[in-house]
């Protein structure tokens, strides 16, 4: 392949592009590859997690603005595309039993017409490879679940000529990855290197509660090296005001730490239309032009 490379990254809020897989975006994009990121919805129902802000009443009052203009900054940090879905967000539903998702949410459309605006996304940028949510949502927030059910879908029906002939040319990418962004290898050996070290470590009570919930780890099978692009990841996600506290445990961890124990971003791939050899370091793996031999 000579063509420039283009990856999309779809998310189901303004924010989590940048605390997943944020670093490789920003990495690819100083290689040249054309990096768009598809944000399903607007964030309208996030709480204002950062506590400086809580209680701001324009903030509160405006957030869907508030937090578009956070995605601009974000976006401009990563040097990446953006474009918006067009959904609302769900809110994250709390409490036993769970109340009723709000109507007319993301997480309560038809998939197949869900699907739609993300296909022809794809048929305009022609993405090569596509990066999303596994079936839990990575978490299970009902947006993350939606994210990637329309994803699957769409990768499908992008490339079929009789699927949603009124979205443009048909374009089949080639790779389909899920996120990993905090796998539990890497909690647990930043959480080794800090004990080890007789440094605070955010990750304990993680940890616990991972082992209560008796989940299994899913297969990491792409590490993509990116700790040069770490701090470009910070300064990106600090962008989302609301959602982040910068003096909160996401940042307690030092860069230089986390670039020793763990510098690679994380993926599981979970379609392929081309011959790749597991495990890859590189999400273009098997797409790339071979270098000519001397």
């Amino acid at each position: 392949m000579t063509e420039q490379l283009r990856l999309m990254a779809v998310h189901a809020h303004p924010d989590d592009e940048s605390s997943k897989g944020a670093a490789t975006m920003a990495m690819y994009v100083s290689q040249g590859v054309d990096v768009l990121v598809a944000t399903c919805t607007g964030g309208e129902r996030g709480s204002i997690l950062n506590p400086k802000l809580q209680g701001d009443p324009f903030i509160e009052k405006n957030i869907h603005e508030v937090r578009r203009k956070e995605m601009d900054t974000a976006r401009e940090i990563l040097g990446v595309k953006q474009a918006w879905l067009g959904f609302v967000d769900s809110g994250l539903p709390e409490g036993d039993p769970l109340p009723p998702l709000p109507e007319g949410c993301f997480a309560l459309q038809d998939v197949a017409e869900a699907a739609a605006p993300l296909v022809k996304l794809i048929r305009e940028f022609r993405p090569h490879v596509i990066t999303t949510y596994d079936e839990n949502g990575g978490y299970p927030h009902p947006d993350h679940i939606m994210t990637h059910k329309i994803s699957m879908l769409a990768f499908d029906a992008a490339g079929d000529p009789d699927a949603y002939p009124e979205a443009g040319e048909p374009w089949q990418p080639s790779k389909l990855y899920y996120n990993h962004g905090f796998p539990m290898g890497r909690i647990r050996a930043l959480h080794a290197y800090l004990t080890e070290h007789g440094l605070d470590s955010p990750y304990g009570e993680w940890i616990a509660g991972w082992e209560k919930s008796g989940r299994k780890e899913r297969e990491i099978t792409t590490r993509v090296r990116c700790d040069d692009w770490f701090e470009v990841r910070d300064k990106a996600l600090i962008a989302h005001a609301t959602q982040i506290d910068p003096d909160g445990p996401w940042f307690r961890v030092p860069l230089d730490v986390q670039r020793d124990v763990w510098p690679t971003e994380d993926y599981e791939l979970a379609r392929t239309l081309i011959d790749t050899d597991l495990p890859e370091d590189d999400l273009f793996a098997g797409l790339r032009t071979p270098s000519p031999v001397a």
